[in-house]
């Protein structure tokens, strides 16, 4: 069997990524916590402390930590610490042999490009659910959002949401007119219209 392949460096996704969503948390109001998102299992509060543990592993993995054994939910709402976290992965993956080490996720045994692609994913996606359901700006990182559809069409394949393992919706088609992180969302089975109506564009 071959070696898995080590896929292009995602840590410009990453930064561009964490970037936003750093802004997007900052800019949350008391009033909008208990409000829904596009993620049905999550508030606007409880997905912002999903996005920190989403931090929290991205930083953990290149120190060798079992990120399986983390939180999948952080026990708190916290934009510092979420910044904080960033800030610590970012420094972390800057070693260009974290790329192709060999670590464990939850989705299986990957390269460490592998594995930060898919905190990039799962960072723009519900950067856009946190966007939407909060009225700010849902698709400020357009090249990242490219990029990262790019490697998600090759690895999150539509064939493979009938797994009750994999946590990924249906695809869905598109609307006419929607950018970059609206189509990566929608990818992850996200259906947009009902809340783009509403965002600020």
């Amino acid at each position: 069997m071959n070696a898995p392949t080590t896929p292009p460096d995602p840590r410009p996704a990453f930064a561009a990524a964490t970037t936003w969503v750093t802004g997007l948390l900052s800019e949350v109001t008391a009033e909008q916590l208990a409000a829904p998102t596009p993620c049905d299992e999550f508030d606007v509060r409880t997905l912002g402390a999903h996005l920190l543990a989403t931090a929290q592993r991205a930083a953990a993995l290149p120190e060798g930590v079992d990120v399986r054994a983390m939180p999948f939910i952080a026990d708190r709402f916290d934009a510092q610490e979420y910044a904080t976290a960033v800030a610590r992965a970012v420094d972390l993956w800057s070693d260009d042999a974290t790329l192709a080490r060999m670590v464990q996720v939850p989705w299986g045994e990957v390269p460490g490009a592998g594995a930060l692609w898919g905190y990039v994913n799962e960072t723009i996606v519900h950067g856009w659910d946190l966007a939407v359901a909060t009225g700010q700006p849902s698709e400020a990182v357009p090249d990242a959002a490219t990029d990262t559809l790019a490697i998600v069409r090759r690895f999150i394949r539509p064939e493979i949401r009938q797994d009750p393992n994999v946590p990924f919706g249906v695809v869905v088609e598109p609307r006419d007119g929607a950018g970059p992180v609206e189509t990566l969302a929608n990818w992850s089975g996200r259906d947009s219209a009902a809340w783009v109506s509403a965002a600020t564009p």
